[in-house]
């Protein structure tokens, strides 16, 4: 199926295929462009590990792609590289995921290379052991980065387990992982049905769709793997650090991205602390000069949203900061005031223009509306709902349901009083 409606500056149109083992192709031409870029989305994440195993998607994902049965270890790499791709892969929640871009011409060959890896893996011995050992060298490389073990704790803390779980894993886990572990966990989780493929730049539609049928659709599909969300731990935690500095993090629950009140809730996030006009950022820093940076940002986990803020302050001045943010959280549910809408409106104009001359950044995009919304929209389509913002119907959004109910973790040298509104 397909469909075209006026964008921003241009036509869009956005063809859809689904295979039958249940991969989805997604596609949008971008005939101006001289590249093509593709995002492929596998059901290989971090939700899938057990319970006992963190860091496991992570480890496979980066040794599926050292080679296949085919092309051994650096021939892959050294194929990729004669085709000018610019690639890389990340583990999410839900998935793993492999992207490149390159000139139009070598996206076949590419996706090619790719089909290749990501069915016949070689997941040799003597790259397992390098993949581990740079594994726990990212792991061990957290314990340096504060804002990065905030975050890790903050989310293990507010999301129902296995959705808050690391992507870097633990160390211990990594330690005692096995390739057999890495294999089994492999051939669980690569397969077709629940896989994403999203591409973007010069293509053309039908070719497109004949390649991918000739490499992937006797790829066979394999039973869907049951989750089972158990409870979060939420309210306040504390992480005893040696620094002069304290790191806070706050969540609490808001829409995910296939929710029909998300675009309220964004806007709502949007004026709390998106940007150097945002509250947090004019409260806590610009009037207090409590820290050098603040936000909030709202983020999707399955059917799951939250809305993490971040600070870090000087120790002495962290109870304070905390104070203060908590106090913006409460104050944006008696509502935002127009001119502050107006703002991020420009603020977001500006990131939908400049994603309609990005490839990378379109192919992205499609495979992601897909999982959460079963569709893929047009740029046209997310600048109406953005036009269609009011500071009324976000305030009235805020009305029915205020920021409460916080999950709050602290990392530095001494814990802090959290005065109100913890779960």
């Amino acid at each position: 199926m397909a469909h075209a409606k006026e964008a921003l500056c241009v036509t869009q149109t956005i063809h859809t295929h689904i295979l039958t083992n249940g991969m989805v192709l997604l596609a949008e031409p971008m005939q101006s462009l001289q590249s093509a870029a593709f995002t492929m989305r596998l059901p290989a994440g971090t939700t899938y590990e057990p319970a006992e195993r963190g860091g496991l998607a992570h480890l496979a994902c980066d040794l599926v792609v050292r080679g296949s049965e085919s092309l051994h270890g650096r021939a892959f790499v050294e194929a990729l590289d004669r085709l000018g791709i610019n690639r890389g892969e990340g583990i999410g929640p839900a998935h793993a995921s492999l992207y490149g871009a390159a000139l139009a011409r070598n996206l076949g060959p590419a996706l090619r290379l790719y089909a290749d890896v990501v069915r016949h893996p070689e997941l040799h011995p003597e790259q397992f052991e390098s993949c581990r050992a740079l594994a726990l060298q990212e792991a061990r490389g957290v314990e340096d980065d504060p804002a990065h073990m905030l975050y890790d704790a903050l989310r293990e803390r507010f999301y129902p387990p296995p959705w808050g779980r690391s992507d870097t894993g633990k160390i211990p886990d990594l330690e005692s992982t096995t390739l057999d572990e890495v294999r089994t966990f492999v051939a669980r989780t690569y397969r077709p049905n629940g896989a994403l493929l999203g591409v973007a730049g010069r293509v053309e539609w039908p070719a497109l769709v004949e390649l991918v049928e000739e490499l992937f659709a006797d790829w066979p599909a394999l039973p869907e793997l049951e989750l089972a969300a158990a409870s979060p731990p939420a309210g306040y935690a504390h992480i005893p650090y040696p620094s002069n500095q304290t790191h806070i993090g706050i969540a609490f629950a808001w829409p995910a991205y296939s929710h029909p009140d998300y675009f309220q809730a964004w806007g709502a996030v949007g004026v709390l602390g998106g940007g150097t006009s945002s509250r947090l950022f004019t409260e806590v820093r610009e009037k207090r000069g409590l820290c050098y940076s603040v936000h909030a940002t709202l983020e999707s986990r399955g059917k799951y949203g939250g809305v993490l803020c971040h600070a870090c302050s000087q120790a002495d001045r962290a109870q304070e900061t905390l104070d203060v943010m908590l106090a913006e959280l409460v104050r944006l549910g008696q509502g935002i005031e127009q001119a502050e809408l107006a703002r991020l409106k420009a603020r977001i104009k500006s990131a939908l223009i400049m994603q309609q001359e990005s490839s990378s950044a379109r192919s992205s995009a499609l495979v992601q509306d897909w999982y959460h919304l079963g569709r893929a929209r047009t740029l046209d389509e997310v600048g109406s709902l953005v036009d269609a913002l009011t500071h009324e119907t976000i305030n009235a959004y805020l009305a029915q349901r205020p920021p409460r109910d916080f999950t709050v973790v602290t990392l530095g040298p001494q814990p802090l009083e959290v005065r109100s509104g913890v779960s």
